[in-house]
């Protein structure tokens, strides 16, 4: 994904952001509450998570040389999905191989291959009763020196506090300071009605945060941190 960036935040959200830091990295295990939903809704599965994971097939997103941000997203993803299912997390994974989830899609009469995949993606929200959505995705920057983590949220409080959550443990994981981000200008996180969250995990134009989104080690540490911002909101919502 494009680089989005900037900086400051309100002050009742800065507040939520430390009591999710009191929390510690550990979190606090549990299970998830599943939401009172109409009848005629009782008969669809539930996922308390629904984890996107960005691009994928003909849609490479960002890259540096033979590095693929398709690739690290599926790869983060799969980790998060295990350690969400051993916490006992229901949960969803849109894509498990290189595929692009546009040719799913063949209710959005469109010639745009990219509107019909962030449609698709959209649309099982609707399918599935979710709890949230989390969509994992690389930064990337003609600026070298940018790095870090950013997680992007909907306008909704409740996004912002899953937002502060997770930004807050990919923080401590990274060693950064940075402030979550309401992403006015997404698609995803405009049409789904859900607590939505798009992470930015890092930027693969920087040479170090290339390094650990592509060695094994590294991606297991963001998919600890996200697994560990999922569960202080967890924690922090019921």
């Amino acid at each position: 994904m494009a680089s989005f960036w900037g900086s400051g935040f309100g002050k009742g959200i800065a507040v939520a952001g430390a009591f999710c830091m009191l929390w510690g990295a550990s979190g606090a295990p549990g299970y998830a509450r599943e939401l009172r939903t109409p009848e005629k809704y009782e008969a669809l599965p539930y996922a308390e998570v629904l984890i996107d994971a960005g691009h994928g097939g003909i849609d490479s997103g960002a890259y540096y040389e033979d590095v693929l941000e398709k690739d690290i997203n599926l790869a983060i993803a799969k980790k998060v999905y295990a350690l969400l299912k051993a916490y006992r997390f229901s949960v969803v994974l849109n894509r498990t191989g290189d595929y692009a989830l546009s040719d799913d899609n063949r209710w959005h009469v469109t010639r745009s291959r990219h509107r019909k995949d962030l449609s698709q993606r959209g649309q099982l929200t609707e399918e599935i009763r979710t709890g949230m959505l989390i969509s994992l995705h690389v930064n990337w920057t003609s600026d070298r020196s940018k790095h870090g983590p950013l997680v992007l949220h909907q306008r909704s409080g409740e996004s912002a506090l899953l937002a502060l959550c997770l930004q807050d443990a990919l923080n401590r994981q990274q060693h950064s300071r940075f402030l979550p981000r309401e992403g006015k200008p997404f698609y995803l996180l405009n049409r789904v009605k859900q607590p939505a969250v798009i992470i930015e995990m890092g930027f693969v134009s920087n040479a170090e945060d290339r390094a650990m989104l592509t060695s094994a080690k590294g991606q297991d540490r963001i998919a600890h941190a996200i697994v560990s911002g999922l569960r202080h909101y967890r924690t922090l919502a019921r």
